[in-house]
């Protein structure tokens, strides 16, 4: 068999079905796909359908495609048994570089040719995860979501050394066919981009509480009505470039260049004291204020359909391509 059109895939496989796992099944469902699902963990299969229940009235809002319903979900009861009937796979599964090693080279083995094989790793680098891959180590890519991926529009696609440029050419067209923003990296690098933007951000913020200089609260704060409300627009560098004035980026650059040596930041990462995850851990529940995590949940979706929402209107009536 030949491998379908990024645009006419029809049947999605998802292999480890936790927070991201399960996320991704909710968004393939949502876009008209039939989607199947394995993990061997225990109660996977009541975990998830209880996931699909909860959060099924977020996707309604988000809008389906034709065909979406939670019915065309179904499970396989092995690995063999699921790459069989799937045109793409997303992999979830732990993080544990030694597991995914050798799940891949499971994959590898069993998996038809024309199937694409994509990772959701938060971290690893591709050519790390498949060093003994002898079949076809060309097919298989990161595709690393922004948790929730049923929601959060927007993914990075990065191949490693032995990855070919068709299928991360694919994997990116797959991505964008479901209404996704995508981010082609050029070179592989470990955390790819967003995560390395948030891991610098959470090194600061570990420090500001481990060194009592603020309090958990204030940090969030910081984010959320400051530059988090920018960055939801235009995200970082544009947003300094605005910083720049009349002379936009050039002028920022030559103006704060000294700024770049004060000691605004520690990048190095404070150590995990129990007294630092006790008051990391004590803050947010402060803030949760009582709110369960799936009372939380609920706020984000609908904070952040709002928000999504709102942009999309703005830009068509502007008639903005961004």
């Amino acid at each position: 068999m030949s491998r379908p059109l990024p645009t006419e895939v029809k049947k999605a496989g998802v292999i480890g079905t936790g927070v991201i796992g399960g996320a991704w099944a909710l968004h393939f469902l949502r876009m008209g796909m039939d989607v199947v699902a394995y993990d061997p963990g225990p109660n996977s299969r009541e975990k998830l359908l209880a996931m699909v229940d909860h959060i099924w009235p977020t996707i309604v809002k988000l809008g389906l495609r034709e065909g979406a319903s939670p019915q065309r979900l179904s499970f396989a009861d092995s690995l063999e048994e699921l790459v069989s009937n799937v045109e793409v796979i997303q992999e979830s599964t732990p993080e544990n570089l030694d597991a995914k090693r050798a799940l891949f080279k499971q994959l590898d083995a069993i998996t038809p040719p024309e199937v694409v094989i994509i990772s959701s790793t938060s971290g690893f680098a591709m050519s790390d995860m498949t060093p003994e891959l002898e079949l076809q180590p060309e097919r298989f890519v990161v595709g690393h979501p922004f948790n929730p991926p049923y929601l959060v529009p927007f993914a990075e696609v990065c191949g490693g050394k032995r990855t070919s440029q068709e299928v991360v050419d694919w994997t990116a067209a797959f991505y964008e066919a479901t209404d996704k923003q995508v981010a082609k990296m050029d070179k592989e690098l470990p955390g790819f981009i967003g995560n390395r933007l948030q891991e610098a951000l959470w090194r600061e913020a570990l420090h500001m509480v481990a060194n009592k200089e603020c309090s958990v609260e204030d940090i969030d704060k910081a984010i959320a009505y400051g530059p988090g409300l920018r960055w939801a627009i235009m995200g970082h560098c544009l947003t300094y470039h605005l910083g720049g004035g009349q002379g936009g980026m050039a002028h920022l650059l030559d103006h704060f260049e000294d700024s770049l040596l004060e000691p605004w930041t520690r990048l190095e990462a404070p150590a995990l004291t129990k007294e630092l995850k006790d008051d990391m851990v004590a803050g947010c529940l402060s803030q949760a204020n009582g709110a369960s995590i799936n009372d939380l949940i609920q706020e984000r979706d609908d904070c952040l359909i709002r928000i999504m929402q709102t942009l999309q209107e703005y830009r068509e009536e502007r008639g903005i391509k961004r």
